[in-house]
């Protein structure tokens, strides 16, 4: 398996992964939402506040995930892990936390500070992600999970109290991803 930067060349296959993978494990209104959410992404974001990462294998997109700017009244540097798909046939393989891992790897040497994430904790703790609590870091919309607002610091530094909600990037700023 290579795992590589996502180029844009790559949208529509990385697009059609993502609302297959979302319609096999939670319907075909699930896999189209994520898919216009990947598709918003890619088109809305600006270069530098975004970054995706593929898993190519048997020169197959197997797997993808983003990483977008988090904005914090702080001065560190954060970015959300949102969203991830793993191929139905290849999950349960170790993909979706080599690509998390080798996106982390990507960030750090990058200079941020803070990755946060909004999902399963028991997966996320197995790549270092811990749940936080939105009395440190407020989420930028209200969560229906709260249990699921997960982060972890890149650096020596620690995640400060932030006394004001972090800001995503406009394709993630709506309250039905949260």
């Amino acid at each position: 398996m290579k795992i590589s930067i996502f180029k844009t060349s790559q949208s529509q296959y990385v697009i059609n992964l993502f609302i297959k993978v979302f319609s096999d494990s939670e319907g075909q209104d699930e896999g189209e939402s994520i898919g216009k959410l990947v598709s918003d992404l890619i088109i809305t974001t600006d270069e530098i506040d975004i970054v995706g990462f593929v898993a190519v294998l048997e020169e197959e997109i197997v797997g993808c995930i983003f990483f977008s700017r988090l904005t914090l009244s702080s001065e560190q540097i954060a970015f959300i892990l949102s969203p991830v798909a793993i191929a139905t046939k290849q999950q349960g393989q170790g993909i979706g936390q080599q690509l998390i891992r080798y996106g982390i790897e990507n960030l750090k040497s990058k200079d941020v500070d803070l990755v946060f994430t909004y999902g399963d904790p028991a997966f996320y703790a197995k790549v270092g992600f811990q749940q936080i609590s939105e009395d440190i870091v407020k989420a930028p919309l209200k969560l229906t999970q709260p249990e699921g607002w997960l982060a972890q610091s890149l650096g020596k530094g620690v995640i400060n109290v932030v006394e004001v909600s972090s800001e995503c990037v406009k394709a993630l700023n709506k309250q039905e991803y949260w």
